[in-house]
């Protein structure tokens, strides 16, 4: 039985993004140039994060950055396929991008006080592989691999929930490691589906 994760919205995000898509490949944007720039807007958010150390205005502002970057990251993918933009180096940022995104954003909560360091970096190790193994779905000659139940949107969905809650002033403690630590058990689950789908 396939197990539902937020990716499973992604045809009527889609679909809402779709008249802005051929706005945007009529004026010569490239999927590539939207690749990059939901990177550019990771590395610096998740820049403020560390440098402000979680500053309350930057957490709860960050769930509108992760939403941006999903759709960024679906925009992107529309360009390529429904506008003839697919290329090589295209995939390549595409699957780098996701990592070096998530990476950025995820790793400084190691960096706010309360919040434990040992479990955000498992998380963010975990999310890695996770997307690692995915795309290993592709290298041994089958299909890319998207199955849950902690894959790159759900992350994103937790991550946002855990900073909205932080930023409105609710103190990060045990609750925080606990969802943290949740994440990273659900996303090495998700890495283990992820190669027993891809095997089959």
């Amino acid at each position: 039985m396939k197990m539902p994760t937020i990716y499973d919205l992604k045809p009527a995000f889609q679909s809402v993004l779709r008249p802005l898509v051929r706005a945007l490949a009529t004026r010569g944007v490239t999927a590539n140039q939207i690749t990059l720039a939901a990177l550019g807007l990771s590395v610096i958010w998740g820049g403020l994060i560390a440098l402000t150390q979680g500053a309350l205005w930057v957490l709860w502002m960050l769930p509108v950055v992760l939403f941006v970057r999903m759709a960024l990251n679906a925009i992107d993918g529309m360009l390529a396929k429904e506008h003839d933009m697919k290329s090589d180096l295209g995939a390549m940022l595409n699957e780098m991008g996701d990592v070096l995104s998530d990476t950025a954003l995820y790793l400084p909560f190691a960096m706010i006080e309360g919040v434990s360091a040992f479990w955000v970096t498992l998380f963010v190790i975990a999310s890695i592989l996770t997307e690692m193994a995915g795309i290993l779905g592709v290298v041994i000659g089958k299909m890319r691999r998207y199955d849950g139940p902690m894959g790159k949107s759900d992350r994103a969905f937790v991550i946002g929930c855990v900073a909205l809650v932080v930023g409105l002033g609710v103190t990060p403690h045990i609750w925080v490691n606990g969802v943290f630590m949740t994440a990273t058990v659900l996303a090495s689950w998700t890495v283990l589906r992820r190669c027993q789908k891809g095997l089959e």
